[in-house]
């Protein structure tokens, strides 16, 4: 199984997020890293890192998604100075994080077979 991360500016954002992509496939480990350290509207490195720490238990690999701005870039920072296997995935928040989820799950998902499923979603929903 792969592990995922949903990165918001909202903690909220980021848990309604996992909430949506857990309804669909509930066996996937799906951890919300939203807001910064002190509860307030933004991203964490730190929160990121633990997150993506958190989703890796039992995982053979972590995707991480992001919503926009420096959650974008912070969570890109969490994943270069991790030490768990993780990549970001450059997809539409809910819609990759479901497609993710979906494939996570897959006996057959990698790493890179879940970026892509989250990846795909942003195609989709250019039609």
């Amino acid at each position: 199984m792969i592990g995922l991360v949903v990165v918001s500016h909202s903690a909220r954002l980021a848990e309604g997020v996992c909430e949506v992509a857990g309804e669909m496939a509930s066996e996937a480990s799906i951890v919300p890293a939203g807001g910064t350290d002190g509860g307030e509207l933004g991203t964490s490195v730190d929160l990121i890192a633990d997150a993506i720490e958190a989703a890796s238990a039992g995982a053979e690999g972590v995707v991480v998604l992001a919503d926009l701005g420096s959650a974008v870039m912070n969570a890109e920072m969490a994943v270069e100075v991790s030490e768990i296997e993780a990549t970001f995935a450059d997809a539409p928040l809910v819609e990759g994080a479901v497609n993710a989820a979906v494939s996570a799950t897959s006996a057959k998902a990698t790493l890179e077979s879940v970026r892509e499923s989250a990846e795909e979603a942003g195609d989709l929903s250019k039609t």
